[in-house]
């Protein structure tokens, strides 16, 4: 597999939180290589390795932040709220995608310097508008309230390695995953493998939840990003990229899971940092751990700078890594 093809694949496709059919049509493609897959009452994509009791379930979500439609003026602007924790710092003069009865391409209105007046303290969200060039009734005819609109960010390569663009997280946690099904094709695994591809992780984990209540595996990891170090930000809170997946260590994780997961990585030599977090995640790993009677619960994240932007930066290495430690993993588990 070329996880750079397969990541850019997964990048091209939307998938605002609550609308992911396009990116989750993307996804079941990719993952039904490997095994069965449908898509739950949510729309979350759903894998299943048959196999003995006791299985691995692997998660990362499909959906990415967003804006939604709120109203359109009679001017013919497109007004917007927040759809997930899309940045309000980063709006002004984006480009945007509006999905309604036809994607739309359209730029985010900004004041000119010149006609500010007084102390800029910045925009409120209701002060946002998107212009698509089109007079109130038609823009009326094409677009309604709850459409959701896609920052545009088209996924670029950089040098060494690494990848630019809008939705890696967690797209990056779907392409880990996908390395790592990929790597398990050629073993002999006993026990049960189901993998999620979960809808609504930006909107508060509906996807999770559902998915981790119809579940009846015995071990859980999620997959996710994490932040990676920048200028002007703390080196005791964020992680380095390049240098392997990160292994959370937290209250609501399972202390063996991420134990084994450490000892596995330094076997085999496969790159990690640990991500100690002294209260939630703030993944879907808490979904997973407390559903039905529990499940053991593990948490891999992949570095990446700028996030919740359309200009969001991961190391292709720390993916691979990742997607190596998941599926060392699974196999070592599925054999005992």
């Amino acid at each position: 597999m070329d996880v750079k093809e397969i990541l850019f694949e997964l990048l091209s496709a939307p998938g605002i939180t609550g609308a992911e059919d396009d990116a989750a049509a993307v996804a079941s493609r990719l993952l039904s290589a490997y095994m069965p897959v449908q898509r739950d009452t949510l729309g979350s994509v759903i894998g299943e390795m048959q196999g003995e009791g006791g299985g691995v379930l692997l998660d990362a979500h499909i959906d990415q932040i967003g804006l939604f439609v709120t109203a359109v003026t009679d001017e013919g602007f497109i007004k917007v709220s927040k759809c997930g924790g899309a940045d309000l710092r980063t709006m002004a003069c984006h480009e945007v995608r509006v999905l309604g009865k036809e994607p739309l391409y359209g730029v985010v209105v900004s004041t000119p310097p010149h006609l500010r007046k007084g102390e800029d303290k910045g925009p409120e969200w209701e002060d946002v508008a998107i212009d698509v060039g089109l007079s109130a009734e038609r823009a009326r005819s094409l677009i309604s309230p709850g459409d959701r609109v896609q920052l545009l960010g088209a996924p670029r390569e950089l040098l060494n390695g690494r990848i630019s663009g809008a939705a890696l997280d967690d797209r990056a946690g779907v392409a880990a995953i996908l390395h790592a099904v990929d790597i398990l094709k050629e073993k002999n695994i006993r026990k049960k493998v189901t993998v999620v591809f979960s809808v609504q992780e930006e909107s508060g984990g509906g996807g999770a939840t559902t998915a981790a209540f119809r579940s009846d595996d015995e071990t859980a990891i999620a997959v996710d990003v994490s932040f990676a170090g920048a200028p002007g930000l703390s080196v005791t809170e964020t992680k380095p990229m390049g240098q392997g997946t990160l292994i959370g260590l937290a209250p609501s994780l399972t202390r063996s899971v991420s134990d084994r997961l450490r000892a596995l990585a330094e076997e085999c030599q496969i790159p990690y940092n640990l991500e100690p977090m002294s209260g939630r995640t703030g993944t879907n790993a808490e979904a997973y751990a407390v559903s039905r009677c529990g499940k053991k619960t593990g948490l891999l994240s992949i570095p990446i700078r700028n996030m919740h932007t359309n200009v969001e930066v991961c190391d292709l290495k720390d993916v691979e890594a990742t997607g190596e430690l998941l599926a060392l993993y699974v196999e070592r588990e599925g054999q005992a």
